[in-house]
């Protein structure tokens, strides 16, 4: 499990944050803070995988604590916060976070930055070297808070391609894809390549005995 740090100062804003990640896979909450003060105490007492930061906290301010956890703990971090001011986004990025969500946000937002997160660490975790093409993936494949579908894809068809291959946990071609969504193959198969190419599904290649090989995607 990722183990998440949800730190912000309104105690019903924590709560439903707390409640995306733990609706997420593969995530849950180590810790809630409400102070800058705590942050940094439960994120060296805790060590968390990842900490969910406010900006406006009550006593220190969350680019202050995203300064004192860069200099001292070991710890990713996602702003969250309803600062919109080009100067604190100027600063979260200088500090180095990996992603900067405006309040208020649906879950599908979290979400998506969340599994983003899981499928770098897996990703970074089978190489014993990174070559400049996987760096370029890495650093490239950032999936944004309302994310561009392509001309013809629509997003009611995509929930649903998704779903499917969220549900399969051997993965699954594009043609299994049509069987279960009721799309067409053409058309499942084109939601199944824009998943891959925004870095949310990964697709492996499955050799039979003649003919092409057969390509299988796999939710990141």
């Amino acid at each position: 499990m990722i183990r998440v740090l949800v730190v912000d100062d309104d105690f019903m804003v924590a709560k439903v944050h707390s409640g995306y990640v733990t609706r997420t896979e593969g995530f849950a909450v180590a810790g809630v803070a409400h102070t800058g003060a705590d942050a940094i105490r439960l994120a060296r007492e805790l060590k968390p995988d990842l900490v969910l930061l406010d900006v406006y906290l009550p006593d220190l301010d969350g680019l202050s604590v995203l300064r004192e956890l860069r200099a001292t703990e070991d710890v990713d971090v996602i702003l969250i916060t309803a600062a919109t001011d080009v100067e604190t986004v100027r600063q979260a990025m200088r500090g180095g976070v990996l992603h900067y969500l405006i309040k208020p946000f649906e879950y599908a937002s979290l979400r998506d930055q969340l599994t983003h997160f899981a499928s770098l660490h897996r990703r970074l975790d089978r190489l014993a070297e990174a070559g400049q093409a996987d760096v370029d993936q890495v650093f490239g494949a950032r999936p944004s808070a309302k994310p561009v579908l392509p001309k013809g894809l629509t997003a009611e068809t995509a929930r649903l391609v998704e779903t499917a291959l969220r549900g399969a946990s051997g993965g699954m071609s594009a043609s299994e894809c049509a069987e279960a969504t009721g799309v067409a193959r053409v058309s499942a198969r084109r939601y199944l390549e824009h998943f891959v190419a925004t870095g949310k599904a990964e697709v492996t290649l499955k050799y039979g005995g003649t003919g092409r090989p057969e390509r299988r995607y796999l939710w990141s």
